[in-house]
């Protein structure tokens, strides 16, 4: 099974990936904002549902192209490590936007806000390249079923972004009220998700391919 190195490893670029600007940050703090916690915490369980249909599409994919086409990993290597520099830029660009930083939207029912989280999350390209690209790197076919190793990845990156989005969905109007207050750390926050997210996309463009 997968080492416990390479789950931490893992953990840790989920943990990035999750705090970086996308769909699903930006749509939950400012539903949390708007409407309340509440709202926010029913907006995250469908974003939840959809990682759920995310990590089963995807553990089911895997398996069958690693053992169709052993050297598609290098396909998915190049494509995660390009899309982890482009957050990286949109994280850094001049102008750009901080997921902290909310836009006003309407009251909604709750059954609309679960499938509003649900919709954003299946359409976010950021959780598609999550599982298509980035988590076959820390699958090694010679450990085990990779069926079994994306399933477990993929519950470890849903538990992360559960909690760390479940926080900022109670939290949202103070924290956004704090980083309005001081712009300069929202331009380190920024950077600092544009470096990590930099040196993730050369590590995992510099990982030796694993063959079946």
């Amino acid at each position: 099974m997968i080492p416990l190195e390479q789950l931490l490893l893992f953990a840790a670029t989920a943990v990035v990936l999750v705090i970086t600007p996308g769909p699903n940050m930006i749509y939950l703090v400012s539903r949390s904002i708007s409407q309340g916690p509440r709202a926010g915490v029913i907006s995250l369980l469908g974003v939840v549902t959809a990682f759920l249909v995310h990590m089963t599409a995807a553990a089911a994919g895997l398996t069958a192209l690693f053992m169709a086409v052993p050297l598609a990993y290098e396909a998915l290597k190049f494509a995660g490590a390009a899309y982890l520099l482009y957050l990286a830029w949109q994280a850094v660009k001049p102008g750009a936007r901080s997921p902290l930083e909310p836009v006003a939207l309407p009251p909604d029912s709750p059954g609309r806000l679960y499938r509003m989280g649900v919709l954003t999350c299946l359409l976010n390209p950021k959780a598609a390249v999550l599982y298509l690209s980035i988590l076959p790197q820390f699958i090694d076919p010679t450990r085990g079923s990779v069926f079994a190793q994306s399933v477990l990845l993929g519950c470890v990156q849903i538990a992360i972004s559960f909690s760390f989005n479940l926080m900022i969905a109670l939290a949202a109007a103070g924290v956004s009220a704090w980083f309005a207050r001081r712009p300069k750390w929202l331009a380190t926050q920024r950077w600092f998700m544009g470096s990590v997210l930099g040196g993730l996309a050369m590590r995992m463009a510099l990982e030796p391919r694993r063959l079946l």
